[in-house]
């Protein structure tokens, strides 16, 4: 099977995705479709960017996130509230599949530019609405982010050692959750509309995909009546399964959901003897010994190597993952051979490497094309080829519309 890395032939190409949204849930997705051939449109106030741009770490003054984050768009700015750029909006939407936006809900009805107004130029347009809490319910109005989903849905209550705090992630876990499923919602829009001939509205509550992610503890709440407690780096449902400190200073985790897996690990560190025990035959049961199992396991790990631990494993088909920092993840041989760093080079700052696309397909070797651009890099551009003339353009701008 020939193979492409030509976007303009990628599955998603021809896909016109219009991004209006901030931060990440709404971006992410977008750079998903964009990884895989959709022509995305990054819309950003002409005087208050996107504020991924300054968040996290800069070289040099450059802020490093915003090149992943806006890889594959270009980059169009307009302010949405003035008539100027409620015209650009429309203009850019009636020639759309997709539009993204993460508004409080009643923004855009506010500015003229709800759904009904949308559609009436473009009836085969998708509206993904990305917000906190989603267009409906009590809390619709609030300000919302990862960081209040991660802690309503459930996970910093169950995160944590069982004697600390519940415990938050250090990176937009819930706004990354939230950009698969918004780029899922999508597809499944996409593919309605293509069999009825008119769009959808994709109303996306960020507080909800991660709940979806955390298992059944929503049914063990209402079967049994009690809550997942925090457990640390174990978990309730099997052991030994664990972080491990290596003789070399360094850390692996172990896991054992399978129970052959948990025999196999048994039997590497010469503790053969507990697979006989009762408790052993289960996965809960076994988690119940979790202190015992971690003894054995942790007393054997610390007497080797990390590297001699990770080949003993492989040797008894157990399984074991080193604990990688960022330096480990580019140099480790199974990454390379999948290409899951890209590199490229960037205008302000030269070759750089990044995470790519999500998966692999067999006919399509996905590229990033290029960097996050600067704020209103393809203004002129793209609405020049929309019809807009210089002079309308220059208007646009006199105006503080974009």
């Amino acid at each position: 099977m020939s193979v492409t890395t030509d976007p303009s032939r990628g599955p998603l190409a021809g896909l016109r995705v219009i991004d209006a949204a901030t931060l990440f849930a709404g971006p992410m997705a977008a750079m998903h479709l964009g990884d895989l051939g959709a022509e995305v449109v990054k819309v950003e106030h002409p005087r208050r960017p996107d504020p991924a741009r300054t968040h996290g770490v800069a070289k040099d003054g450059v802020n490093l996130w915003w090149k992943t984050l806006g890889r594959n768009k270009r980059t169009v700015t307009a302010d949405l509230s003035t008539p100027g750029g409620r015209e650009v909006m429309l203009a850019l939407a009636a020639e759309a599949d997709v539009v993204i936006e993460n508004f409080r809900p009643g923004t855009l009805e506010r500015w003229g530019l709800d759904y009904d107004t949308l559609a009436s130029a473009n009836e085969r347009l998708v509206l993904a609405r990305v917000s906190g809490f989603g267009q409906i319910g009590p809390y619709r109005s609030r300000p919302g982010f990862g960081t209040l989903a991660e802690a309503m849905s459930g996970f910093a209550a169950m995160t944590g050692e069982p004697d600390g705090p519940p415990t938050l992630p250090p990176f937009g876990l819930a706004d990354g959750v939230a950009s698969l499923a918004t780029a899922f919602a999508i597809m499944v829009a996409l593919s309605t509309r293509d069999r009825t001939g008119r769009g959808e509205v994709v109303d996306l509550a960020i507080i909800e995909p991660i709940l979806a992610m955390l298992g059944p503890q929503i049914t063990r709440w209402d079967q049994r009546g009690d809550v997942h407690p925090r457990t640390g780096n174990r978990t309730s449902n099997n052991a030994p399964r664990n972080t491990y400190r290596t003789r070399d200073g360094l850390w692996v985790a172990v896991s054992t959901s399978a129970q052959s897996i948990a025999e196999r690990v048994m039997e590497l560190v010469g503790r053969p003897d507990l697979i006989a025990q009762p408790w052993f035959a289960t996965g809960v049961e076994r988690a119940a010994h979790a202190d015992e199992l971690d003894e054995a396991v942790g007393t054997w790990i610390a007497a080797h190597d990390r590297d001699d631990v990770v080949e003993r494993f492989a040797q008894a088909q157990a399984a074991v993952a080193p604990i990688y920092d960022a330096s480990d993840i580019v140099d480790d041989p199974q990454f390379q051979a999948l290409g899951t760093i890209h590199p490229i080079t960037d205008p302000e700052l030269g070759p750089l490497r990044m995470q790519g696309p999500l998966f692999r397909l067999s006919g399509y070797d996905a590229v990033i094309a290029h960097t996050g651009r600067a704020h209103g890099a393809d203004t002129d551009a793209v609405l020049a080829e929309r019809g807009f003339s210089p002079e309308r353009i220059a208007a646009l701008r006199e105006e503080g519309a974009i």
